[in-house]
């Protein structure tokens, strides 16, 4: 088993983890025929995780959940963590040597997610890329209760293809409040929350230069992009976690007294 790194900052645990580890991680979970989450946080996905019960739950069941966002890099090591910059992970980098490794070893994909068009046409883009890809999709604009036809329908889907990997990107925290609904029921190894990872290969949201993903301005370049969309994520949330930071910094302040 693969030694991982883990850190509790601001309420919350996650493993420093590199792309090479992550796509280990994955190896291992297919050879062991187990089912894991490996989930992420960023500064969006804490604000949820304080602020809402079942994203809780989620990460509870998680088995490994790395590093999505430079902030946490930059405030794990303000807080003493030695978190490496190349241990931040993003699917804007993650997806092609993920791709990769997939078609090299064979394994199956499935992704969920995004708009019809433009899953298919990320999945299209992929298997151009990476020739003997074996990558089955299907759209995340249905009736998500447990029940109903339709999520029976992609959870038949997702189980008939038997994949290795499974790939849910519905935007936080939508997919990942599928996943935990559905676990039980669903056939997989590697279950990774990929949010608008095929949108980013589909070319339907303009990817950030990755300079900027490297100093950590992805998300200026996103509000750019989005306005409407993520004002609220990237102008209001990071003074919740800011005072997060503030907490942590007076209880370690206080416990050294």
């Amino acid at each position: 088993m693969i030694r991982t790194s883990s850190y509790k900052l601001l309420g919350v645990q996650v493993d420093a983890l590199s792309i090479p580890e992550l796509n280990l991680l994955i190896e291992e979970s297919i050879e062991q025929n187990q089912k894991w989450i490996i989930a992420n946080h960023n500064l969006h996905s804490l604000y949820l995780f304080h602020n809402d019960p079942k994203m809780q739950a989620f990460y509870a069941k998680a088995e490994y959940i790395h590093i999505d966002g430079m902030p946490l890099v930059l405030i794990g090591k303000l807080l003493g963590f030695p978190i490496k910059r190349e241990q931040r992970v993003t699917y804007a980098d993650w997806v092609w040597p993920l791709m990769a490794e997939v078609a090299n070893k064979g394994w199956r994909v499935f992704y969920l997610g995004s708009k019809p068009r433009v899953v298919e046409q990320g999945a299209s883009i992929l298997r151009q890329k990476f020739p003997g890809l074996q990558i089955a999709c299907a759209h995340g604009y249905f009736d998500m209760s447990q029940d109903s036809q339709e999520n029976l329908a992609t959870l038949a889907a997702i189980n008939a293809y038997k994949p290795h990997v499974l790939m849910v990107g519905m935007g936080m925290p939508r997919q990942e409040h599928w996943i935990s609904k559905n676990l039980e029921r669903i056939h997989t190894n590697a279950i990774l929350t990929s949010g608008a990872c095929i949108d980013y290969v589909a070319g339907a949201i303009p990817t950030p230069p990755r300079w900027m993903g490297k100093l950590g301005l992805e998300w200026l370049y996103r509000l750019f992009s989005e306005p409407r969309r993520l004002w609220r994520r990237y102008l209001l949330e990071p003074w919740f976690v800011c005072t997060l930071l503030l907490r942590e910094i007076w209880s370690s302040s206080e416990q050294i007294k």
